[in-house]
């Protein structure tokens, strides 16, 4: 697998695309997950962005959403998200990326009043949708394991459901490691998502709450799970997730911590291939 970095890590600290793309590509990543906003980002940004990439030689991969309103009781909430998110599968086409990102949401007033089965089945529907679409433009759809309590898909066992009913070969999973940790997934665990993901982010945390750290200063054991992904076989890329640095004056530092040892961790189950 390959190694990659979330942009939103300079992105948050104020830093614009294009220089954050020249420290990614400089401290020795493989790729890169662009966060933005379909809807709204310019034909300028859409272009500043295609080229340093393509000058970097920094294949983007990845472009996360949340859309939250997929799941919402209101049909015209729904229809809007789902439009909004065929834009971000406009995009990553545009930009040659492999597929977007998606966190679907929570149950909303604990599964009172609006049945749950109810909000699954509109997550399924929007899906479905999504990724008729996503197939004409040839793009993936990696949906987000969230680890908190009222999360859809808060844990293998709801991932595996959700796929296997959704029954569209471009919806898939994403793993993320730190959200397995959270939601008490063991690495033997992993396995269930055999064929069925496609994208993995990895950081640390405390083991209570989410984190976004750069591997070490958590309490996340990576090996067996980095051992358990690989057995998985996918082709596909190990992106770092780091947010909310305490000292955002020294995210180039952040960012470098993180790929070191992500890189040693990656090594050391055999799991990182050859930049080609």
């Amino acid at each position: 697998m390959k190694l990659g970095i979330i942009n939103s890590a300079f992105q948050q600290v104020g830093m614009d695309t294009a220089t954050g793309l020249k420290h990614i590509s400089r401290i020795g990543f493989d790729t890169v997950d662009i966060f933005t906003e379909a809807v709204s980002i310019s034909q300028k940004e859409i272009s500043t962005v295609a080229r340093t990439a393509e000058k970097l030689d920094l294949p983007i991969i990845s472009l996360p959403v949340v859309a939250v309103g997929l799941i919402d009781f209101n049909e015209p909430v729904r229809s809007f998200h789902v439009e909004r998110c065929k834009k971000f599968i406009d995009l990553a086409k545009t930009w040659n990326a492999k597929n977007i990102l998606l966190v679907l949401g929570e149950y909303i007033w604990q599964k009172e009043v609006i049945p749950a089965a109810a909000q699954w089945q509109w997550a399924l529907e929007t899906c479905r949708e999504l990724g008729d679409y996503a197939a004409k433009k040839k793009i993936d759809i990696a949906l987000e394991l969230e680890p908190f309590r009222l999360s859809l898909l808060n844990n293998i066992s709801e991932m595996v459901r959700f796929i296997d009913e959704c029954k569209h070969p471009r919806v898939r999973a994403n793993i993320d490691i730190s959200h397995l940790v959270l939601s008490d997934t063991s690495p033997a665990q992993v396995k269930d998502l055999r064929h069925r993901a496609i994208h993995v982010h990895l950081s640390d945390c405390d083991g209570k709450v989410h984190g976004d750290l750069p591997p070490g200063r958590g309490v996340v054991k990576f090996a067996p799970y980095l051992q358990a992904i690989k057995e998985l076989n996918i082709d596909g890329v190990v992106s770092i997730e780091l947010e909310y640095s305490p000292e955002p004056a020294k995210i180039v530092e952040w960012v470098e911590e993180a790929y070191r040892e992500t890189a040693k961790l990656m090594e050391l189950v055999g799991l990182r291939d050859e930049k080609s």
